[in-house]
């Protein structure tokens, strides 16, 4: 079977007739479009070869590109820019780099030991703050039998908390409103309506009367215990959350918490044990354990009906709150005062100075309670409450107020290791068997044996993840 020849040309003489015709056909380009097509480099190669190539490559003769077709022209390629890199170009990049990554390390150690510092200042004055106003309380008691009255002149300061919000969001924040804006922005976590007379009687009246009662029952507890037991027992109220939020509000179960209120409930009844079960103490300290369950009881309703709050809504309640105390709550302590049930005497003979300062101090720990969580973790916060048994343990035994026995000093490190393991985050578990598992691995040698797996190890790869859960 024979084959067609093969047709396409192999020389330029072979199609010289038609290369004749393509050659009438060009058409010659003026001299300013060819100054404006010389800063391409595919028109520059095109001029740098003859009219033949020209005509062949629209032909479509020849597949390589004009480089190659003018391949003894121009020259191949230029040098790689990159090849040209020095050692010591390198040497200078590696060293910036070790400077950048010195210059992060150090900043995220600032920042960390920012946050550390703060977190020990806030802790610091949480604990002096409560254990300032428990021992000026107990002065104020000594000489004013009117626990209520002081109760309703304490709380009435709380008026002052929503002021000293709104001056930290203007020194803070980049938004400025006047205080009516940022005022109704607020009342929206009351409702839709805001602040009316039915949220005022519905929503705070209530809380109101709790707050009132928790400080009421508090103070009379205070008169016949010292402020050691009294702020080592209102520590309680941590584990009373927890079995009230186990309860009403449905969230998790926690063997360690169950350990931490089973040790406070055991902590309360050494403290009794201490001074006798027939002793007059044992009133006192029936009634702070009162005082504690009516707070943790504050804090479930409101989580509750209400849910968490944002600082400024904080604020705002807990000014309503002093407000509508100062205004409804106030009638109580004057009937009171009027009937005989309870002695201020002249006002020259009040102790203004002791009672301005428990006052004071009490604001000043319900303020960083609230905003303290801006600068530090809130379980810093919540221990400045259990340091405050140990400072007023140190100033009850200088002013020789309480002995010491055994007994009493169980029963303190019982309550105290109690609201610590009630202060542990959910998944402190898996967290604990993640750092076993790292010590394990890191101790382990190169090139040992792979194959070995400890219980610690299977039990972590087996556990899902989950995120933690804020408190």
């Amino acid at each position: 079977m024979r084959t067609a020849p093969d047709l396409s040309p192999r020389r330029l003489s072979d199609i010289s007739p038609q290369l004749q015709q393509l050659k009438a056909l060009v058409v010659v380009v003026d001299d300013d479009t060819k100054e404006e097509l010389k800063s391409s480099r595919s028109v520059e190669t095109i001029n740098n070869t003859s009219i033949e190539e020209r005509i062949l490559r629209i032909a479509g003769y020849y597949g390589c590109s004009g480089e190659e077709a003018s391949n003894d022209k121009a020259p191949l390629s230029k040098p790689d820019e990159f090849s040209m890199t020095s050692s010591g170009s390198q040497a200078d990049v590696s060293k910036a780099s070790r400077s950048r990554k010195l210059r992060c390390y150090t900043q995220i150690v600032m920042v960390h030991l920012q946050q550390a510092l703060w977190g020990v200042a806030v802790t610091m004055c949480v604990c002096w703050s409560w254990c300032g106003s428990t021992q000026l309380a107990k002065v104020t008691l000594r000489r004013l039998n009117a626990p209520l009255t002081i109760t309703w002149f304490s709380t009435s300061w709380n008026c002052l908390l929503f002021p000293l919000y709104y001056l930290g969001y203007l020194c803070c924040s980049a938004e400025r409103q006047s205080p009516r804006q940022r005022f109704r922005e607020c009342c929206r976590f009351l409702g839709d309506e805001g602040l009316t007379k039915r949220v005022l009687v519905g929503r705070v009246v209530p809380f109101g009367l709790l707050w009132t009662l928790t400080c009421y029952l508090y103070l009379q507890g205070l008169r016949m215990i010292p402020p050691t037991d009294a702020s080592a027992l209102f520590c309680c109220s941590r584990a009373f959350v927890f079995l009230l939020s186990w309860v009403v509000l449905q969230q998790r179960f926690m063997g360690v918490r169950i350990v931490a209120a089973i040790l406070s409930i055991a902590g309360i009844v050494m403290m009794t044990y201490a001074d006798g079960f027939h002793s007059y103490s044992v009133f006192g300290i029936s009634l702070v354990v009162a005082s504690a369950s009516m707070a943790a009881l504050y804090k479930v309703l409101f989580r509750l009906f209400l849910g968490s709050a944002k600082l400024g809504e904080a604020a705002l309640y807990l000014s309503v709150l002093g407000g509508a105390n100062l205004v409804f709550v106030g009638v109580v302590p004057l009937l009171l005062l009027l009937t005989g049930a309870e002695e201020l005497g002249s006002l020259g003979d009040v102790p203004w100075a002791c009672l301005c300062g428990a006052a004071a101090l009490l604001l000043v720990f319900n303020f960083l309670i609230n905003f303290g969580v801006l600068i530090t973790l809130p379980t810093l916060i919540s221990l400045g409450v259990v340091l405050s048994v140990p400072v007023n343990a140190v100033i009850d035994r200088c002013a020789s107020e309480v002995q010491f026995n055994s007994v009493r000093v169980i029963a303190l490190s019982v309550i105290g290791v109690g609201f610590l393991l009630l202060l542990l985050p959910e998944d402190w578990d898996q967290s604990l068997l993640q750092l076993c598992s790292a010590l394990h691995h890191y101790q382990q040698p190169p090139g040992g044996a792979t194959d070995t797996c400890t219980e610690t190890t299977h039990v972590l790869k087996s556990c899902p993840s989950k995120p933690a859960s804020g408190h």
